[in-house]
């Protein structure tokens, strides 16, 4: 929503005429049109990089794959913190392009709008520095939890599986499975009678 804000903004009400006499869209951050490319183009990557990973969210627990996953946890991680550092720079940028900026009758018109685009650049830092922690979170969940690792049981089909472990911690030797289909069945059991087809 911060990246919709910032590049809206910018594109709706940053580019203005400087006066009556000057009929060409000036960018309002100090007439510098780096500065008006730039935040579009980061809120832009942002918003298609936003719905991309809200897609792989939704998939995470289809992913079969352990390899898989950590691929998709550290995209993650690394295209947020890569994101956090292009706000960084954006919200740099347009402070400074801001700050420099005079501000003329045909200016002040989009003031508010460029004053937007800069707190709402300032705010998408703090959010994907969280996005980049949590995805940080998230890779160190998946190396330390047992779901991942890869515990191999004996092939072999009469093989149980290991008892409980104790309540001191160590292993017992007790086996809770016991053998199937020992029960002799009746071929006709008492009152049921096979049907004749």
């Amino acid at each position: 929503i911060f990246s919709i804000v910032v590049f809206g903004s910018i594109v709706n009400e940053c580019y203005v005429n400087k006066d009556s006499q000057h009929p060409e869209l000036l960018c309002i951050f100090n007439e510098n049109e780096s500065a008006c490319s730039y935040g579009i183009a980061v809120g832009v990557i942002a918003f298609f990089g936003c719905i991309f990973f809200l897609v792989v969210d939704l998939n995470f627990q289809q992913i079969s794959s352990v390899k898989d996953r950590k691929r998709a946890v550290l995209l993650d991680l690394g295209f947020s913190g890569f994101l956090a550092f292009l706000w960084f720079v954006a919200f740099c940028f347009l402070a400074n392009q801001w700050q420099r900026t005079t501000l003329t009758r045909g200016f002040s018109q989009g003031a508010d709008a460029a004053r937007a685009a800069i707190t709402f650049s300032f705010f998408s830092i703090i959010i994907w520095v969280v996005l980049a922690l949590r995805a940080l979170q998230r890779y160190r969940l998946g190396t330390d939890m047992s779901l991942f690792a890869t515990e191999q049981f004996g092939t072999d089909p009469s093989t149980s599986y290991p008892g409980y472990p104790g309540g001191s911690g160590v292993e017992s030797t007790e086996t809770y499975q016991s053998p199937p289909f020992t029960e002799t069945l009746e071929p006709n059991p008492k009152g049921y009678q096979v049907p004749a087809y």
